[in-house]
């Protein structure tokens, strides 16, 4: 089943720029108005609902959302992070409706300011009149235009403003010569950010209550912990392009929530083994045996208990049109869990 996922709103709303537009009225657009006017805002008073393009890149798979047994997405490990805006292709048709509605939206508002109209005048007018004639409308055949769409949970985000070229034309056959053009590795990137991954909840024994110094055993069943993935597909103006984001469970690592405690292997990181499980299940008779993945409590939580983090790192790949494809940043996903550890009771007679 394929989810639509909107980028957020944008009003072309000043000059020769875009401004993203989201927020519930009053919300407000950063405009560009030439010299003497930076830093200036137009007031958008109400929904601009209908005034939009929307991203039209659909994600399928293992997707936030799509699953009741899935919890949330990862972490990349180190400083990188999915694209927050990029560039798609538009019709010259869906392109003058969008500007046509923005400029009567702002023009036609007696609250805005004449700076304001003035801006949304000069940008319609560049496209209509100007540099361009009717928005290239008789060239439909011929090309399209590349606007910057923005990630809609981080459209405020200094990143997602980094998309600040204005609409361009490109001809058919011709690669857009700017970065984040979409592409089968900006649609793997995206993809990841959309990734559902299980809950990291370890199966523990004893399973709740441990006493000190009794070493317990964690693991994950490996039929719980398989790979997901999630497919990004634009197929919009003749471009027809797709990736596929695999992540693969590789390891799980074990923080005990104090420092009175020791993990299995000392690392705190069980690896995955062979057959797919991480850790070993515990059975009668093992008592005396070391745990392959695990924590020995050194001290009792008292009244309360510890906040055992159990994180898994996530493998990720991916693959895409033409036979592209590659690695990505390995990603992590933990939650906590209570754990209770009491004094071992001796009897004296």
């Amino acid at each position: 089943m394929h989810a639509v996922v909107p980028t957020r709103k944008w009003l072309m709303a000043a000059g020769l720029s875009i401004a993203c537009v989201t927020l519930a009225p009053p919300a407000y657009a950063d405009v560009d108005l030439g010299k003497g006017n930076e830093g200036a805002q137009t007031e958008q008073q109400g929904s601009n609902d209908g005034h939009t393009l929307e991203s039209r890149i659909t994600y399928s798979g293992s997707t936030k959302g799509s699953s009741g047994n899935s919890s949330g997405g990862f972490t990349p490990v180190g400083d990188w992070t999915p694209p927050a805006c990029w560039y798609e292709p538009y019709s010259p048709d869906e392109f003058a409706m969008n500007t046509e509605e923005g400029y009567d939206l702002v023009a036609n508002d007696p609250q805005q300011p004449s700076y304001a109209k003035s801006s949304v005048g000069q940008f319609r007018d560049y496209y209509k009149d100007g540099e361009y004639k009717n928005y290239n409308k008789d060239k439909a055949d011929e090309g399209n235009w590349w606007v910057a769409t923005r990630d809609p949970d981080r459209w405020l985000s200094p990143e997602a403003q980094k998309c600040d070229k204005q609409p361009f034309w490109v001809e058919n056959g011709d690669a857009p010569n700017v970065e984040n053009a979409v592409t089968p590795e900006i649609l793997a990137e995206l993809a990841y950010n959309r990734v559902q991954v299980p809950d990291t909840e370890v199966t523990l024994a004893p399973e709740d209550t441990t006493k000190v110094n009794l070493p317990t055993w964690a693991w994950l069943d490996k039929a719980k912990f398989t790979d997901v993935s999630v497919t990004a597909a634009l197929n919009v103006n003749g471009l027809n392009i797709q990736a596929t984001t695999t992540a693969k469970p590789v390891s799980l690592k074990l923080e005990p929530g104090t420092e009175d405690a020791e993990t299995y292997p000392a690392s705190g990181e069980c690896k995955l083994n062979a057959d797919g499980s991480i850790g070993e299940a515990y059975a009668k008779g093992k008592a005396d045996e070391t745990p392959l993945c695990g924590i020995k409590y050194l001290r009792s939580s008292g009244g309360g208990t510890y906040k055992l983090r159990a994180t898994i790192t996530w493998e990720i790949t991916w693959t895409g049109t033409g036979g592209a494809g590659g690695r990505l940043p390995d990603g992590t996903f933990g939650t906590d869990q209570e754990v209770i550890v009491q004094e071992i009771q001796s009897v004296n007679r």
